[in-house]
């Protein structure tokens, strides 16, 4: 016997407990505490695209697109409204609008929502009403459907952003700012051998510098509030590569501080207390650390060609490796280390289990066989 799923609809806003611009990471969070409902997730993605839109399949009824870039709810596809496993009911300002009993049909929406433009669909800013299976092939229509329009029974219902002056919104389209992403991280500006600057929603908001060898975790908890996590530094394996001795690290006692909700990791010496390394992750579908961390929208800014220059040059997340090293030093790209993240997880199998580190001057890069930037580390 299964419980009645019950969300109500808002256009252009959401459903249920999904909203629109709310991130993946977020939402993926939030479906692990309601396995109940939500039982079977299919999340579908593009693995050669560091870009690739992403589509999470919640069977029977939910679609949720979200956008290629920043990883952010752009489209809700609700579909098969009377499969009963779980029984399905939509409601709108307190009625309801579609449920086991109550079958939804193209007169039930115009009386609900009034008059809008001709089309195959019903149209309304933020919502649409389909006809079509899955959006395959003819509308289902019986004969009396046939004869009267008016009762053809809705299939899909879509929930996307409210464009303007009435333009129909792309589906690869970025998701416009809106309350969903207040407070997120919306820019990492990086600089190597400095540190970064965190930009945040809504726009116009005082923008947070983290300093190499200055900030303080201290500093960190007042600006960005406690971590979620924090662990002390116990991988010491590539300390074999470092050209000092390891009595002359002095690691003992450094501890990360992680903020999963910002796709950043920090560093901290255990004696000074002061950042040593900014790890940025770039949450690609796919490989080992996807979904552990929110995608961390960086960008590494380079030096300005002229004194005059007010905008200098950056390489960006989603940008092959090959594009940021020759950016980085250009010229032949220098050895890189492989690193399998699932060496340490038996039984664990990933399309992107193996990666290359490329070292250089204050900043290393990790990535993909494909050439997808996994994560930046600065140092």
């Amino acid at each position: 016997m299964f419980s009645t799923l019950e969300v109500d609809v808002r256009p252009g806003s959401g459903l249920g407990m999904f909203e629109i611009g709310c991130s993946l990471w977020n939402v993926l969070d939030i479906l692990r505490g309601q396995q109940h409902f939500f039982p079977q997730v299919d999340v579908k993605y593009d693995p050669d695209s560091q870009t690739t839109p992403i589509i999470v399949h919640l069977r029977p009824h939910l679609d949720l697109l979200f956008s290629g870039h920043h990883q952010r709810l752009h489209t809700i596809s609700v579909k098969k409204l009377r499969d009963p496993n779980p029984p399905l009911t939509l409601t709108y300002k307190n009625s309801v609008l579609s449920s086991s009993e109550d079958v939804l049909k193209k007169v039930g929406v115009s009386r609900m929502f009034g008059p809008t433009y001709p089309g195959e669909d019903l149209r309304y800013p933020g919502i649409s009403f389909s006809f079509e299976e899955d959006g395959r092939g003819e509308p289902l229509k019986s004969p009396t459907a046939q004869a009267d329009d008016r009762h053809q029974e809705v299939k899909r219902v879509i929930i996307s952003q409210k464009s303007e002056e009435g333009e129909r919104s792309d589906a690869l389209d970025e998701v416009a700012e809106c309350p969903a992403m207040a407070g997120e991280l919306s820019q990492a500006l990086v600089k190597v051998h400095e540190g970064i600057t965190l930009h945040f929603y809504p726009s116009g908001s005082e923008p947070i510098r983290v300093l190499l060898g200055s900030s303080t975790a201290q500093d960190l908890t007042v600006d960005l509030g406690p971590p979620l996590r924090v662990h002390y530094k116990e991988d010491d394996r590539m300390t074999i590569h470092s050209r000092s001795s390891p009595s002359d690290a002095d690691a003992d006692g450094d501890y990360f501080y992680n903020y999963q909700q910002h796709g950043i990791d920090f560093l901290i010496s255990g004696s000074t207390h002061t950042v040593k390394k900014i790890v940025l992750h770039s949450n690609v579908p796919g490989t080992p650390l996807f979904q552990r961390y929110k995608r961390c929208p960086w960008e590494i800014e380079g030096r300005p060609e002229d004194d005059e220059d007010e905008s200098p040059p950056r390489k960006k997340f989603y940008e092959r490796v090959e594009e940021i090293q020759h950016f980085l030093a250009p010229g032949e790209a220098p050895p890189s280390m492989i690193l399998n993240r699932t060496d340490d997880e038996d039984g664990l199998r990933l399309p992107s289990a193996t990666t290359r580190l490329f070292g250089y001057d204050g900043i290393i890069l990790e990535a993909t066989e494909s050439g997808q930037v996994v994560s930046v580390t600065l140092f």
